[in-house]
């Protein structure tokens, strides 16, 4: 059995939990190795007191699960049975219904919800996603190393985009070159939306690109991240192409100052808050505190976006291996936006800073 089932098992058994079933793509992977993309199909990982672990996969992934090394009994179900029932049966002929089932509130859907609650009408149902989020936060070496690959391939992309930058291409231009470059690399997908957004739209936050051309005096604001062997990375950079107004560089120096107080402040012990507060009170006392309009940050590893989230009010301490992204910026409606992003990595001594990528104020020519 696995470190990670084990360790699972004692937090179930401090909790009061018979069994536990775990339906979300990122922690099935994180307990069973195997890594698919279910679609709208039914994957999940039955952890009980009671019996070995269990499996359940559509039927024609059952041999990439055994090749991905899971051991224990697999339910591989054909598209035409009922995934719920033969679960069901399994416990019936083992006689081992649980009492108390934790579940994931944050993924299970009120379908689902409602067919295990058909299967198990006796059985206390309970939110456990606080458990698995606190397994998960802590990463061991071969997560540091998988998340420092990442990492890498992360900087290659920013500066892939950032050679790509020339008069007449547009956004869309560039972000085809940066996947295209990590394609032939060994990517095989981003972990998200790849961000290249110019001139006025680098404004909002969450822009979607299009095949706006880039202008002289356009800042460019990339965001971008890679999936390396399951695990996530994500990183930001802006840039100016040919020129840049004083009001748009004295915005880049404001965000580049608030990123290095945070990453100053990350230290073990020290609130998850405190991290967003030491950027977010330089940022207003430069005067741009109504355009700093998210979070400093969040988790990150299996996905993109994990626990904990790196807020002002969030008192949780930071402790060696945990990995979250620093990430502060500015947006100015009409003058332009800066984003300049980290990925970081605690340590005993302190923050380890994963990306590379040059952050001192690059004007492209």
């Amino acid at each position: 059995m696995s470190n990670r089932i084990e360790t699972l098992l004692e937090e179930m058994k401090k909790n009061n939990l018979d069994g536990m079933l775990i339906t979300s793509t990122a922690n099935f992977y994180y307990l069973s190795d195997y890594y698919t993309d279910p679609h709208e199909r039914l994957i999940a990982v039955y952890v009980s007191h009671s019996m070995d672990p269990l499996l359940m996969v559509p039927a024609m992934e059952v041999d990439d699960a055994k090749k991905a090394g899971w051991s224990f009994t697999i339910i591989g179900y054909q598209d035409h049975e009922d995934p719920w029932q033969l679960f069901a049966d399994v416990l019936k002929r083992n006689e081992k219904i649980p009492k108390t089932l934790g579940i994931e509130h944050n993924h299970i859907t009120l379908e689902r919800y409602e067919a295990i609650k058909g299967i198990l009408p006796n059985t206390v149902i309970l939110d456990a996603q606080e458990i698995l989020a606190n397994l998960r936060v802590i990463k061991n070496t071969k997560e540091y190393t998988l998340l420092k690959q990442a990492a890498e391939l992360a900087d290659f992309g920013i500066d892939t985009g950032i050679k790509a930058i020339q008069a007449g291409v547009s956004e869309l231009d560039v972000i085809a070159q940066i996947e295209f470059e990590l394609k032939k690399h060994g990517v095989q997908q981003m972990s998200f939306d790849t961000m290249a957004l110019s001139g006025i739209q680098t404004a909002s936050p969450h822009g979607t690109p299009s095949m706006k051309k880039i202008n002289t005096g356009d800042l460019i604001l990339f965001d971008l991240g890679v999936v390396f062997e399951g695990y996530c990375s994500d990183i930001s950079r802006t840039v100016a192409y040919k020129s840049i107004t004083e009001e748009q560089e004295k915005i880049y120096h404001t965000v580049l100052a608030a990123e290095e107080k945070a990453i100053k402040a990350s230290q073990p012990g020290t609130s998850v808050g405190n991290i967003d507060k030491s950027a977010r009170e330089h940022i207003a006392r430069a005067g741009y505190g109504e355009y700093f309009t998210h979070r400093i940050g969040h988790g990150l590893g299996i996905e993109t976006h994990e626990y904990p989230s790196m807020h002002g009010n969030n008192e949780l301490p930071l402790k060696a291996g945990m990995c979250y992204t620093i990430e502060p910026g500015i947006y100015v409606p009409n003058t332009g936006g800066v984003r300049i992003e980290d990925m970081i990595f605690m340590t005993e001594k302190g923050a380890e800073t994963l990306t590379k990528s040059p952050k001192e104020l690059q004007i492209i020519e």
